[in-house]
This record gives structure tokens, C-alpha cells and sequence, in this order.
């Protein structure tokens, strides 16, 4: 019988201990459109009663000895919902989520006025990744793994139901954040995971066998096998200095959804008043939106302001936030209609003051301001409205020119752009590319949408990879 080498015992010896039960989880298939939503929710609570019934192509064969810790940083929606499925795929697993504060999941309490918005009722991967600014192309694969319908299942088979309201934005029907908050803190405790407050990262030093000693806020110090960070959007670079540590490269951080400062007295004095839709451009650029927007006490703000600062934030810093904005306010009518319009009116409504006539889709204050900043006399009638005053009022309705001096952030979205370079990061597993056993997910990476439950979207998404991810290894 011929003799085994020691290289052939070891290779017997690996194959022993690597014939373990492999854990399983399962890839959803998106429904190509709205209209395949139902049959997306009812796969989708099959297949998400627990985490380990789930296969994903990142899953592969353990090591002979698995990791025993994996430390997640942060605990908002992405930390929790990578914690949660970390835990359930891998009970074996001791998982620990780490967050500074006093508080766990502080964004997600606030965020929609108090009621959360959850994601947004789009169900074709494509359709939804056009919503993000920055990581368009990154989010058609990530969301072809765990895309809304997805997150309405997780939900729904957790007990928390979500209604649609009409524009798409997706609620718990209780129209309360603390149910959220509720679900994910009762899901994270079922499953094991060990949470911590007032519990920060510090400082992260990886040792040659590969483990991650973590130099925490309040002193003390934690070894683990893997590392999650998932600690945010990075306000101030610093904050992404852990990444930056380990050879990544962070895309400035900018302010993403942002209201504008508009110092024109006329404007300011009709706060409160909401027009939709209106046109906004910004000359000199391709920035332009259509939809509703508020007029506030500091300028303008409402859906359509929002989704211009996102589309533009690069851009808009750039020019230091200080830019000409272009309103046209009755976007749906062409030049030619609105001459057809006050010609007719000439003749139906001779005697009757230009000022106190507003067009069907303007309130009467606004109106009245826009006839006054046109350069119209306030006693102008419309039998004695000339060819250069009708000019002159069509320009102001359509190109209304406002100088914009700064701005705020939206009260309810804190949403940065830039971070880790999508690059920079294996997405199949949200793994560093240059640091094996470091993972990346929520609004850390160079990842953000427009309001409307695309940014939750995304934290549940890349949570939801890294977690399983982190589980299969």
C-alpha cells in the first residue's frame, strides 16, 4: 500500500473539516414592473421566513475554522439590517453592533416627519436605480438581490404592515417611525445580536492573522473576525477616516437634498403658499426639474427643489450655493397659449384688473406678486394691457429669475453625497477590495437618492448583502 505523503494527509484533513452543512440563502426575482408587485410580495414572504432559506451567489464553501466575531459599526438601518441578517443566517455567529450615541436608529425616528419612509412602491430594479444621483449603475445589480418588494416582505412577515401613498412613498399603515424601530430592535434581540450604546469606533488595527482589534469610545477594546461599517454618510471626512486607514478613497462629502435661500422680499412674504408642477432650471447648466414646490420663509424648498439639489450637489458647491435660479411657473402652457389667453381675456374681462385675475392654477396672492414683479402697474386693466406689458408678464410667468444665496438642509433627509468608492468595494459582498474582512454598506459608500424612501432603499439593500455575506464566510 503506498505510503501518504504529509501533503496528501493535510489535503485530507482540510476536506474533512470543510464537509459542513453549507448555509443557504435565496435571490429573489424582481417583478418587471408595478403591476407584479403582488405576486413579488406573496414570493417574497415565502422566501423570507428566515434568513438561512436564502441563497445568494456570494455564498461559498466556510473555512475549516469560521469566524466567531463580527463587529458591525453603527447602528442605524443599514448596521441594524445587516446585523439582523448576519444573525439569523449564522446563529452560530456572536454578533455585536456597535453605536456611539445614546440612541439606536436616531435617522430612521425623524425621518419622514416621524412616520418613516420606508422605500418607495417601484418595483423593477432599473426603473428604481434611476433615482440615485450617484451609484445609478451600482444599484441595478444590488437591487436585483433585494430590492423593494423585498423590503415589503421582510416587513410584512415581521408583522409590520406598509401602506402606498400616492406618490409612491411607501409607510408603516401605524404612520409612526417607532414601529420601525420597534421591528428591527425586537428582530436584532431574537436573533442574537448583541447591542451596545455609547459604544464607538476609536480606532481599528488589524493584526496579521487577520483579525480587527477595535479601540472604542468608551475605553475599552474589541477583537473580531470581521468588521462592518455602517457607520453613515460622511458629514465631515474624518468620519470616514477608519476607511481611509485601510487604503480607500473617499469621494467628498457634499450636502445632497438641500432647501435654497432666496433673499427676494416678494417671495419670502408668501410662505406657506405650494405650487405644482413648476419647471426649474439653472442657466448654464443641465440642471432641471419639474414638480411641486413650497415657498418658505427662507426661499424655496417642497419635492422638485430637492431632487434639483441632488441631481446637482457637485455642481451647486461648485458655485458655492450661490446661482440664478429659473422658475417657470405654468410649465404646461406654451408662450403662444398664454398670448391666446390674455388676448381673449381682453375682451371677455375688459374692465377687470390684471392683478386680481390669476390663471386657474396659480393662487391669487402668488399671482398678484408675479404681475407686480413683472412691471405692471398695479391698476392695469386687461383692455389696456399692451403688447410689451402681455411680453413682459409671459416672461415673468415662465422665466422667473431668482438669485439663490445659500442653503439648508431638508429637515427630514440628511443625506450626503460622495464617500467609499464604489470601486473600491466587491459588491456581490460588500467586502473591501483592498482589506479582506472589512465590509462597507448604508450611506457610507458613494451611494444616494432623491427623496422619497430610495436612500432607506439603499441602507436595507447593502445591508442586507453585507449581512448575509458576512455569514456565508
Amino acid at each position: 500500500m503506498a505510503q501518504r505523503t504529509p501533503e496528501k494527509r493535510r489535503e485530507e484533513e482540510l476536506s474533512a473539516n470543510l464537509c459542513v452543512p453549507l448555509r443557504l440563502c435565496v435571490k429573489s426575482s424582481p417583478p418587471a414592473s408595478k403591476a407584479g408587485y403582488s405576486s413579488a410580495r406573496a414570493k417574497g414572504l415565502r422566501l423570507l421566513g428566515t434568513a438561512t432559506r436564502r441563497l445568494s451567489s456570494f455564498c461559498i464553501l466556510p473555512s475549516a475554522f469560521p469566524p466567531s466575531r463580527v463587529a458591525i459599526a453603527g447602528g442605524g438601518a443599514a448596521g441594524f439590517f445587516a446585523a439582523i441578517a448576519c444573525a439569523e443566517a449564522a446563529p452560530d455567529l456572536e454578533v455585536v453592533l456597535l453605536e456611539k450615541g445614546p440612541q439606536f436608529l436616531s435617522k430612521v425616528l425623524i425621518s419622514g416627519g416621524g412616520r418613516c419612509n420606508v422605500t418607495h412602491a417601484c418595483f423593477d430594479p432599473r426603473e428604481f436605480a434611476a433615482h440615485y444621483p450617484r451609484g445609478e449603475r451600482e444599484m441595478i445589480g444590488l437591487l436585483q438581490r433585494f430590492q423593494a418588494a423585498d423590503t415589503v416582505a421582510w416587513f410584512e412577515s415581521r408583522g409590520v404592515m406598509l401602506k402606498t401613498e400616492r406618490d409612491g412613498r411607501m409607510f408603516p399603515t401605524t404612520d409612526s417611525s417607532q414601529t420601525i424601530i420597534d421591528c428591527l430592535l425586537g428582530a436584532a434581540k431574537a436573533a442574537g445580536v448583541k447591542l451596545h450604546l455609547n459604544r464607538g469606533l476609536a480606532a481599528v488595527t488589524k493584526h496579521p492573522d487577520g483579525r480587527f482589534e477595535l479601540g472604542l469610545s468608551d475605553q475599552t477594546t474589541l477583537t473580531c473576525d470581521r468588521l462592518l461599517l455602517a457607520t453613515g454618510g460622511c458629514r465631515a471626512a474624518a468620519l470616514g477616516q477608519v476607511a481611509v486607514a485601510f487604503g480607500h478613497t473617499l469621494e467628498p462629502p457634499l450636502p445632497s437634498l438641500f432647501t435654497f435661500h432666496i433673499e427676494t422680499p416678494w417671495l419670502r412674504e408668501l410662505a406657506g403658499v405650494s405650487v405644482e408642477p413648476v419647471e426649474l432650471s439653472v442657466p448654464g447648466t443641465s440642471l432641471r426639474q419639474r414638480g411641486p414646490v413650497l415657498l418658505t420663509h427662507w426661499g424655496l424648498s417642497g419635492p422638485a427643489i430637492l431632487r434639483l439639489s441632488a441631481w446637482g450637489a457637485r455642481e451647486l458647491h461648485g458655485f458655492n450655493y450661490c446661482f440664478p435660479l429659473r422658475v417657470n411657473w405654468l410649465p404646461h402652457l406654451t408662450s403662444e397659449a398664454l398670448a391666446a389667453e390674455f388676448d381673449s381675456r381682453r375682451k371677455t374681462q375688459p374692465a377687470r384688473l390684471v392683478a386680481n385675475a390669476p390663471l386657474a392654477s396659480l393662487s391669487a396672492r402668488l399671482w398678484e406678486r408675479l404681475v407686480r414683479a413683472s412691471g405692471l402697474p398695479g391698476d392695469t386693466r386687461w383692455a389696456a394691457l399692451s403688447r410689451a406689458g402681455r411680453h413682459q408678464l409671459i416672461q415673468q410667468l415662465q422665466r422667473t429669475e431668482l438669485p439663490v444665496t445659500g442653503k439648508s438642509l431638508n429637515k427630514d433627509e440628511f443625506v450626503t453625497c460622495g464617500g467609499v468608492r464604489l470601486s473600491e468595494v466587491n459588491l456581490k459582498t460588500m467586502e473591501s477590495r483592498l482589506c479582506p474582512g472589512l465590509h462597507f454598506a448604508g450611506e457610507l459608500l458613494d451611494i444616494d437618492g432623491l427623496t422619497g424612501g430610495f436612500n432607506f432603499q439603499a441602507a436595507w439593500t447593502t445591508g442586507w448583502i453585507a449581512g448575509n455575506a458576512l455569514a456565508c464566510l
